[in-house]
């Protein structure tokens, strides 16, 4: 068996562009990231074969569901949502926002460079 242990102080902190910066933990079919988000960063519309899971832990963002953005709402610290894998989903951040994600399976666009999605917000 094979247990790690982690702290999030002693995780290191990707700054992924001006208004992001996160920090991964994973094992082999899961992924968690704590993130932090500057108000008015923008995460496109877009999906992904993982499951999601979204827990803000402080600040406001909106997120959009589907092709057309056709459900909307805000989520405030304590807020849960589950993302279905395939879902287009987009999210705006309406004030500097921590929140957490797990995803599974892993994530490996966010371990080999290619969530470009991200990257291009100023």
């Amino acid at each position: 068996m094979m247990v790690k242990r982690h702290n999030w102080d002693e995780v290191s902190t990707e700054q992924v562009g001006p208004k992001m910066e996160r920090k991964l933990v994973y094992g082999d079919k899961v992924m968690i990231a704590k993130m932090k988000f500057k108000k008015g960063f923008m995460v496109p519309l877009h999906s992904h074969i993982n499951e999601q899971v979204t827990q803000v832990v402080s600040g406001t963002m909106r997120f959009w569901f589907g092709a057309d953005k056709e459900e909307t709402f805000d989520m405030h610290a304590g807020d849960v949502v589950v993302i279905p894998a395939n879902v287009p989903h987009e999210a705006l951040m309406v004030t500097d926002v921590e929140e957490i994600d797990t995803w599974t399976p892993i994530r490996s666009d966010w371990l080999d460079g290619t969530d470009n999605y991200l990257r291009n917000d100023s």
